[in-house]
């Protein structure tokens, strides 16, 4: 018998098709020794040098209106752009290169230059939410757009440049590589067994309850069975959604709701404000049905043991494939039996 919490064994996720080599036996406790806390100065509320703190300069010779909820421009660094030629390059197939155009833009959450989604209140979330859906549903609808993907980077260690509260959208023609792998699994398995996959998955996760960090009526957030990074997690709806544009209320309500009590935790984890990547995957903007996507976002910190010791894909990870020692139902046991109130709520 197999014995996931003992025995090296490979995880397969089914949202892509990849392997993950768990190794528990490594260790066991992951989270105990020492536990050194960086030296994180508070932030002000108003920066006056920062560039995305209302009434500010931006390059360009841009100024900032003085705005008091979510503000939302035109990346002034892009990645992608409009105003470009449509044009191949192509070499014996071998050297191949093509244009790719699109629209980048950076949505502020908050006016307080203080504060992240942990330290938000939920309604001011919900103002982000709305956001997103609002720019997903105008981006989505241009005829030259095919996919909108929005993501947060957070932390000097996941390459933010700014700590202000924000996010940015990148409005691509085409699909990009990992959502695009995801959504011929999830078509696939549309195909082969009538059902979505991530609904599917969702019934097992909620039944079995050890990996689930946290949950409300409409939103679950889970450490996957095939988690890479060590504290990784996916947020995913109870019903089924194809983009967050199609949320309801009482939806947006409790999605934002869990990003508050799932990011707390990750605070709350090493006491420190703690970096991620997250991004939300949904249907394609092509006009077609996509019926078998599920919306979901996907969390991955990259801190394992503390506030300063972190996980970088190295070795045999970037030469075969993804490793952990730490398994995802002791990841999630760990999460969970956190506080959901801040650690810093005491000192604000």
């Amino acid at each position: 018998m197999l014995d996931l919490n003992e025995h090296s064994h490979r995880r397969l996720n089914p949202l892509t098709g990849e392997w993950v080599v768990v190794s528990p036996h490594r260790t066991k406790r992951p989270w105990l020794g020492q536990v050194e806390k960086p030296n994180v100065e508070a932030l002000p509320r108003y920066d006056p040098e920062c560039y995305l703190c209302p009434g500010n300069q931006r390059a360009g010779g841009h100024s900032n209106p003085i705005y008091s909820s979510v503000f939302a421009f035109d990346n002034d660094f892009a990645a992608l752009r409009i105003d470009q030629p449509e044009a191949r390059f192509d070499m014996d197939g071998l050297l191949v290169a093509e244009a790719e155009r699109g629209v980048s833009r950076v949505i502020c959450f908050s006016p307080d230059h203080s504060l992240t989604l942990a330290r938000m209140e939920v309604a001011g979330i919900r103002d982000v939410i709305d956001k997103w859906a609002e720019e997903y549903a105008e981006l989505g609808s241009r005829d030259l757009i095919g996919h909108v993907q929005i993501f947060e980077n957070r932390g000097e260690m996941m390459g933010a440049s700014n700590p202000h509260p924000h996010c940015q959208i990148w409005a691509s023609e085409s699909v990009p590589n990992e959502p695009a792998k995801e959504i011929a699994r999830q078509n696939e398995y549309l195909e082969r067994t009538g059902g979505c996959l991530l609904c599917d998955y969702f019934r097992i996760e909620i039944e079995s309850g050890e990996r689930v960090v946290c949950e409300n009526d409409f939103f679950t957030a889970v450490v996957p069975f095939w988690a890479v990074y060590p504290f990784e997690v996916m947020v995913l709806g109870r019903d089924h959604r194809s983009s967050i544009d199609e949320l309801g209320g009482d939806e947006r309500n409790a999605l934002a709701d869990i990003l508050k009590r799932l990011t707390t935790r990750y605070d709350n984890l090493f006491e420190t404000p703690f970096p991620y990547s997250m991004g939300f995957h949904q249907k394609p903007t092509d006009g077609g049905e996509h019926e078998a996507v599920h919306m979901h976002a996907h969390f991955y910190p990259p801190l394992l043991r503390s506030a300063t010791i972190r996980k970088f894909l190295v070795g045999f990870e970037i030469l075969g494939s993804p490793q952990r020692d730490i398994t995802p139902e002791s990841a999630a046991e760990r999460l969970r039996g956190l506080s959901e109130v801040h650690y810093l709520a005491t000192g604000v």
